[in-house]
């Protein structure tokens, strides 16, 4: 009988080998190598950049193919993380079968594997961007009994000379059709392509923004993923930017994840949804039908954590021209149901009971689908200039953090609004809420003061916290933002430096 779950799986590595690349084995890659002709293999890792590395193997025989996937290479990793020192910089890179898919744009067959870091005694690097992650996995689970899932929202614009026909209406992108948003075409290319790199996408859209300057227009893009065990979800979102870049580079078109490319005009964020699992069952929701208490803690932990989260999510001085009151993106530390101006946003779920299929559908019969399990979270503040995988480390730990803290529930309660908190009538409320930092250095300073939550478990290392830290407090933006409010030529030179973030 054909398995269900890779009958309809884009990845052709996954297609081939019929099985699912949790189980994929190195016998089962040097098999797809030999019987497909692939002739090149790419180790890809992250750097401290936040951008995918790449290094290139020519299969010469087959004794050589099995040295690199079982022994890895040598990489300098004094030229991709600042915390390593140039004396003693020599690493490891490991591939991770589970990850192996077809580079869909190599001119000749190649296998694109991610990698694993490891020090010179063979162990994993403890401060690289995917071992902290492993670790905040691995410590949630001891302490909630329960697996952390995750999904980005990747927002971006896509940049393209203006056209005169079909123009589209400034800052009402959302949800635009063809022809009125001209690069959904694109769009559809590269969830294409991500998910035939293994990406879970739930879908893809034209998002809000879009504006013309200087003869050139400006389409916002948004491509959400499904939840997946979070490391996954890590290495998705950043094979997604390589994939988008890449083809973008090769259809003439600019695409950037900045967080703030103009004033007035809709930034780009990288909302993170969340749910926790247990047994197959999503924990986010109890038997009710309404946002569990277990939900509620790991809320609680996010609140009290907030503040140092965009030490993770918000990494350059754009990321805080993004955060600013009377817009979509958060300015204060609150969670609300369905409310676009809070900080965590507990999405609409499908709990009402209602059969809408058969509603819509009448010809179908009755519909009971067990839909509890799309509930899940919403942290609003990150941006494309993240560190992926530090900051889904620190929102794993923000979560567990909310199951060690005695006052968690009060604290979900004491911070919860109903309200939008941006209206003059409720000033009050809003004076009542803490806010968030309005810069890198104030970043620094949050994360400074709350690290020992990071730090617990050996999750972050004190080395990786420092450096985080320093490289804030590098920016020395404390006032920038209030600085050039009235200037749009320091803003733009600004805009240009961090054009190609994350």
């Amino acid at each position: 009988m054909e398995n269900e779950i890779l009958a309809l799986n884009a990845n052709q590595v996954v297609a081939y080998l019929q099985k699912e690349p949790r189980e994929f084995t190195k016998a089962d890659i040097i098999r797809y190598i030999e019987e497909n002709n692939i002739r090149m293999v790419n180790f890809m890792y992250p750097g401290g950049d936040g951008k995918l590395k790449t290094l290139n193997f020519v299969i010469s025989s087959k004794d050589y193919l099995r040295t690199i996937l079982s022994c890895g290479e040598r990489v300098d990793g004094s030229s991709l993380f600042s915390f390593i020192e140039a004396s003693s910089s020599d690493l490891y890179v490991l591939p991770r079968f589970s990850t192996a898919f077809l580079d869909p744009f190599a001119e000749i067959p190649t296998l694109c594997l991610l990698c694993s870091f490891f020090d010179k005694d063979g162990n994993p690097l403890e401060s690289s961007p995917e071992q902290t992650l492993r670790k905040a996995a691995q410590a949630f689970r001891e302490v909630t009994g329960m697996e952390y899932e995750a999904m980005g929202e990747l927002e971006y614009y896509v940049i393209r000379p203006s056209v005169d026909y079909y123009p589209a209406r400034d800052q009402h992108g959302y949800h635009e059709s063809m022809p009125y948003a001209k690069t959904n075409g694109f769009r559809q290319r590269c969830m294409d392509y991500i998910a035939k790199a293994g990406g879970k996408i739930k879908y893809g859209h034209s998002e809000v923004g879009n504006f013309e300057q200087d003869g050139v227009v400006y389409e916002q893009n948004e491509i959400e993923f499904l939840p997946v065990p979070v490391l996954d979800a890590a290495d998705q979102l950043m094979v997604a930017k390589w994939v988008i870049r890449n083809l973008a580079f090769r259809a003439n078109l600019n695409v950037t994840f900045a967080p703030k490319i103009t004033t007035g005009k809709a930034g780009s964020g990288l909302h993170i949804h969340m749910r926790m699992m247990k047994d197959g069952r999503n924990m986010m929701i109890n038997d009710k039908g309404v946002l569990s208490d277990e939900a509620r803690k790991a809320i609680a932990g996010m609140m009290e954590l907030a503040p140092a989260i965009t030490a993770f999510g918000n990494k350059n001085p754009m990321s805080y021209f993004r955060l600013v009151p009377h817009q979509e993106a958060p300015t204060n530390v609150c969670w609300g149901d369905r409310n676009r101006s809070v900080l965590v946003r507990v999405p609409l779920g499908w709990t009402a009971g209602a059969d809408m299929c058969r509603i819509a559908n009448p010809l179908e019969p009755a519909n009971k689908f067990d839909t509890t399990q799309k509930q899940t979270v919403e942290m609003r503040s990150p941006d494309g200039s993240a560190d992926i995988y530090q900051l889904l480390a620190g929102l794993c730990v923000a979560c567990r953090h909310g199951f060690e803290m005695e006052n968690a529930l009060d604290l979900a309660a004491k911070t919860y609004v109903d309200v939008n908190i941006h209206d003059a009538a409720n000033a009050d409320r809003l004076n009542q809420l803490d806010c968030l930092p309005d810069s890198c250095v104030a970043s620094a300073d949050c994360l400074e003061k709350l690290r020992a939550a990071f730090e617990e478990k050996g999750v972050f290392s004190a080395h990786m916290i420092d450096g985080i830290i320093a490289q804030l407090r590098s920016f020395n933006d404390r006032t920038l933002r209030h600085d050039i409010e009235h200037d749009p030529k320091r803003t733009s030179q600004l805009v240009n430096e961090y054009f190609q973030c994350g």
